[in-house]
């Protein structure tokens, strides 16, 4: 029987010093993930940008995009993401080919190199991952992935 009697409402005090301990902790989170990206970056190549290695986790995501797609996925400008691909293509790291469904844009798509060095990488972090959490209780996991859920559908 699922319970539908309202919630009561939060304490204020409570409540605040609640949103502050997220606060604390979403930043200490958001450092990290930077930093985080910054060594998987140089794992990959040690002239891999950060830039460039989030180009790579969409196209590994999401397959072949317009350039103008994947500065505006990744809140970036087009000069900046021109820079990016640029370098992603003198690594090696991604190709750029004529868009069949619109003869005027370009799709960028990983090559065969990248994603062998993305997909190694990929591995070391899930890797990571599961020991750190396989300490965890099996619905403290599942908990936790429906929070993140949650965080993501906020922006």
């Amino acid at each position: 029987m699922i319970d539908t009697a309202p919630l009561a409402a939060p304490d204020n005090a409570d409540f605040d010093g609640a949103i502050a301990d997220v606060e604390k902790q979403l930043g200490t989170l958001l450092i990290r993930a930077r930093n985080s990206i910054r060594t998987h970056a140089v794992a990959i190549h040690p002239a891999l940008q950060p830039q460039g290695f989030m180009v790579l986790t969409t196209l590994s995501r999401t397959g072949p995009r317009q350039q103008g797609w994947l500065a505006h996925e990744l809140g970036s400008d087009k000069a900046m993401m021109s820079r990016t691909i640029k370098q992603l293509e003198s690594l090696n790291f991604v190709t750029r080919t004529i868009d069949p469904s619109d003869g005027r844009a370009q799709l960028v798509s990983m090559t065969p190199e990248a994603h062998s060095r993305y997909d190694a990488n990929l591995a070391q972090v899930r890797q990571v991952l599961h020991d750190r959490l396989s300490e965890w209780d099996i619905d403290e996991v599942h908990r936790f992935a429906g929070l993140l859920a949650k965080i993501a559908s906020l922006s």
